[in-house]
């Protein structure tokens, strides 16, 4: 992993360290949107003859009905801001979460994913890096629900980095194509008749503990995990369809009592171990086995068709919670104070817009930001629930199909395991 969120042990700062990083925002970001939305220099205020320094500028650009870009460059900090002010009132797009070669594993860069879908007749608008990835197999930590399907679900993060194991922030979009920001908890079972079994896990392995239940798809790949730690039984089942939020299958072959067995092409494996073991392999032959899938309560009543994560969460009902990171979420604290190149998702108070935001970072030409200053720029921009994706150099905001920050690693644009993609939606 890389440029983890974090924040401060002590949660503080000075009252004149607010006000100057008030007044550092203020000047650069506010500026109404243009009528026209056209891609022109806002007015240009004059250079102080104290100290000399240039004025600030803003671009703006608007990519579709609702969906503007605006570029801001504030020469006091140095920082350089892109940001994407989506209006879901007037906006007709669709959010898709996009893996890295369409796939729950591998990296590829954010400009790629986007030139991959545009290949295939999609008009992209905007993209921005989004959850934190294994640097060696791309794979996202958190929950991944793409197009209403789960391809990945967890009931704690997984990640090395945590200072105690929980949940982390994530960014969903539900079926009404409302934004929300909350600490998804995946829940499963498989039922046959009156049998229950508990799924802990979906395509993870829940490693760790004495005993579990996991069901891999073949969204996993061709085979299910090795786990030589426990006795383990695998049941192979050919899917049936769905309903709703319940997968079916049905229970082909004799269980077999070892790991790393075959997946079945668009099938999946019922993995058990431990103790729950004997409770998988109760299920008979040919039985039709109901994988109920979802997460625990939420702020939404309705099914998610999109789940991405990140870490962690910023801003809640408008609050700051930057410097309860550690607390809440279990960050370390070795970077919150440091500037850093950042990316972030959030939206207003009513839900009605979404922001996505890059700051560049680690040049002479933009510093970038902390955590806790990230937190005040999303809260300037109208923001009351914010989140932090994945910073350094995996920051990348591509617009239109061109990388409009500047990434900070020297090789280039990074690849990464997963982003946020905004798509126009055809005209009817």
């Amino acid at each position: 992993m890389h440029c983890v969120a974090v924040t401060n042990a002590s949660g503080r700062r000075s009252l004149a360290a607010h006000w100057a990083l008030v007044a550092l925002l203020a000047g650069a970001l506010l500026h109404p949107l243009d009528a026209q939305g056209v891609l022109t220099p806002a007015p240009r205020r004059a250079a102080s003859p104290n100290n000399g320094i240039p004025a600030d500028t803003t671009a703006r650009e608007t990519l579709a009905p609702g969906v503007v870009h605006a570029r801001y460059v504030r020469n006091a900090g140095p920082l350089v801001i892109n940001v994407v002010r989506i209006d879901r009132r007037t906006a007709n797009v669709a959010y898709e979460h996009g893996r890295a070669k369409d796939a729950l594993t591998g990296r590829e860069t954010t400009s790629s994913m986007v030139q991959r879908r545009t290949a295939k007749g999609a008009n992209v608008l905007v993209a921005v890096n989004a959850d934190f990835f294994d640097l060696k197999t791309g794979a996202s930590e958190n929950n991944q629900v793409i197009a209403g399907e789960w391809w990945k679900g967890l009931k704690v993060t997984d990640s090395p980095f945590d200072t105690f194991r929980n949940p982390h922030i994530q960014f969903g979009i539900d079926a009404r194509g409302a934004p929300l920001i909350d600490r998804f908890v995946f829940e499963g079972a498989a039922l046959a008749g009156t049998h229950r079994v508990p799924v802990l896990t979906l395509n993870a392995n829940p490693s760790g503990n004495p005993e579990g239940t996991a069901l891999y798809t073949w969204r996993f790949g061709t085979v299910a995990p090795r786990d030589t730690s426990r006795a383990t039984v695998e049941l192979a089942m050919v899917e049936a369809g769905h309903r709703g939020d319940t997968l079916l299958y049905v229970r082909r072959g004799v269980p077999l009592g070892s790991s790393g067995n075959v997946i079945p092409p668009l099938g999946a494996i019922l993995a058990g171990y431990g103790p729950r073991s004997k409770e998988v392999a109760a299920f008979a032959d040919a039985d039709t086995i109901r994988v109920l899938v979802g997460v625990g309560p939420t702020q939404s009543r309705h099914p998610l068709e999109l789940v991405i994560g990140g870490w962690p969460r910023i801003l809640r009902d408008g609050v700051d919670v930057s410097t309860r990171a550690a607390a809440d979420e279990g960050t370390i604290s070795r970077n919150a104070e440091a500037k850093h190149p950042r990316s972030a998702v959030g939206f207003s108070r009513d839900s009605s817009v979404l922001f996505m935001v890059t700051v560049d970072g680690r040049s002479a030409k933009s510093v970038g930001v902390t955590l806790e200053e990230l937190a005040a720029l999303m809260k300037e921009l109208g923001a009351a629930h914010a989140m932090n994706f994945d910073g350094g150099g995996s920051t990348t905001m591509v617009v239109r199909g061109k990388v409009v920050n500047s990434t900070s690693d020297a090789t280039g644009e990074r690849e990464v395991g997963s982003a946020l993609l905004v798509l126009a939606k055809p005209k009817p």
